[in-house]
């Protein structure tokens, strides 16, 4: 967690400052807004994503489940989105394990 969430706050409360720089707000409908991960750039593609890894654990942990499947949602689709612009994506040798 960032030193601006407030530690005596509900986790309800704090999932809006954990996803705070995420381009998705949710309507009064409750239907999901944001920006399609294709339309992103690359850095901002990259920055989303760092996002999301870095508040894993803490929405995992305290967060509701609803938090939660927005949070696995949005990590999906900004992945299979990275992976579609690099199918062929470098891979290092010293995280490849013995056969």
């Amino acid at each position: 967690m960032t030193e601006s969430v407030r530690r005596d706050a509900s986790p309800e409360q704090r999932v809006a400052e954990w996803d705070g720089d995420h381009a998705r707000t949710v309507d009064a409908d409750g239907e999901q807004l944001g920006v399609d991960p294709a339309e992103l750039g690359d850095e901002d593609l990259v920055r989303e994503m760092q996002s999301l890894h870095r508040t894993r654990l803490d929405t995992l942990r305290h967060a509701t489940d609803s938090a939660l499947a927005n949070h696995l949602r949005r990590t999906a689709e900004l992945e299979t989105e990275y992976l579609a612009r690099h199918p062929g994506r470098e891979v290092d040798s010293s995280r490849l394990r013995d056969a």
